[in-house]
């Protein structure tokens, strides 16, 4: 039996699954604790089921890294007849139970019908009575999922979004044009915008307005579009605008978003979580050229005094 004064656990739980802390381990167990190096101690998943397994994610439990980091393993189960990119957003609680980071894992194809295993860096978590959720899951399609930064589209355009600003009511998301390929990539006006529900179903029920000064002239007045054209490594953006006003009806939540560039080009899904209110309205900006040093949101509510809500980060890998 091996002393229990060889093995020093910290405890973490995920999902809540149950973190083994970083102890370390005699010469005669073999293990990397020989040469100095700290180890950790698997452990399986601990919690409600609807913690630790949701849309295709089942968190299995404790892993660690070459270094002895604190990891999550987890499994995705495609269940689609073609890949999808999964992008999972995890939740690390304290003992308390307040979520103190939100690490994130994408995995960029999982072929139909197949499960793949991968794990998740915490980084730093609590020693003590802290635990691990599934926060939430965004599956696209692969040959839509233009914002996996390790790939570029067979289009040569990668769309992406960011996490937006608020200020009153008023919310602004910026949007992102890049050319990851090897030629020019040529548009003259709007995004074009189809709106999906959790399930990538269309919504149906909300104007989409070419310009933002019909929601809000606190960016200034529309700018008319203008022919773009991008060099390979170049950007251009726009602006998603709209009111989080509720009165009556039920409010529109839309965490996904098909954008076509122009006409005739490939689509790609972005995850901006949109949250529209009861107001039925959408404006969006035309593509415009960014230049070297420019902010890639080119429209804000930053200078009414808002914040930035806090919406998840678009899918990022490790």
């Amino acid at each position: 039996m091996r002393p229990a004064a060889l093995l020093s656990v910290c405890a973490l739980t995920a999902s809540t699954v149950l973190v083994a802390g970083c102890g370390s381990e005699g010469a005669a167990s073999g293990s990397r604790a020989a040469s100095g190096s700290p180890t950790c101690a698997s452990r399986p998943p601990v919690g409600e089921p609807s913690e630790l397994k949701r849309d295709g994610v089942t968190i299995l439990g404790q892993d660690c890294g070459p270094s002895a980091d604190a990891r999550t393993k987890f499994q995705v189960t495609n269940a689609e007849s073609e890949p999808f990119a999964y992008t999972v957003s995890f939740e690390v609680l304290n003992g308390a139970g307040e979520v103190v980071s939100n690490p994130r894992r994408t995995l960029a194809s999982v072929p139909p019908g197949r499960t793949v295993q991968d794990t998740v860096a915490l980084g730093d978590v609590p020693t003590s009575g802290a635990r691990v959720r599934i926060g939430k899951v965004r599956a696209v399609p692969a040959d839509e999922a233009s914002d996996v930064p390790a790939k570029c589209p067979p289009s040569g355009m990668r769309v992406t979004t960011d996490e937006g600003d608020a200020a009153m009511g008023l919310r602004v998301v910026g949007m992102r044009l890049i050319n990851c390929g090897t030629g020019a990539i040529r548009t003259d006006g709007y995004p074009r915008l189809q709106l999906l529900d959790e399930r990538r179903r269309p919504v149906t029920g909300v104007r989409i307005l070419d310009g933002t000064g019909a929601i809000s002239t606190a960016g200034g007045p529309d700018t008319p579009p203008r022919p773009v054209t991008l060099r390979p490594g170049e950007t251009a953006s726009a602006s998603l605008m709209w009111r989080n006003t509720t009165e009556s009806g039920t409010p529109v939540n839309i965490p996904y978003v098909r954008v076509t560039v122009k006409p005739g080009s490939p689509t790609a899904i972005v995850t901006p979580e949109l949250d529209l209110g009861t107001t039925g309205r959408l404006g969006v900006g035309p593509w415009t050229k960014e230049t070297k040093g420019q902010a890639s949101r080119p429209t804000t509510p930053d200078s009414l005094g808002g914040g930035r809500p806090s919406r998840g980060a678009l899918s990022t890998g490790e």
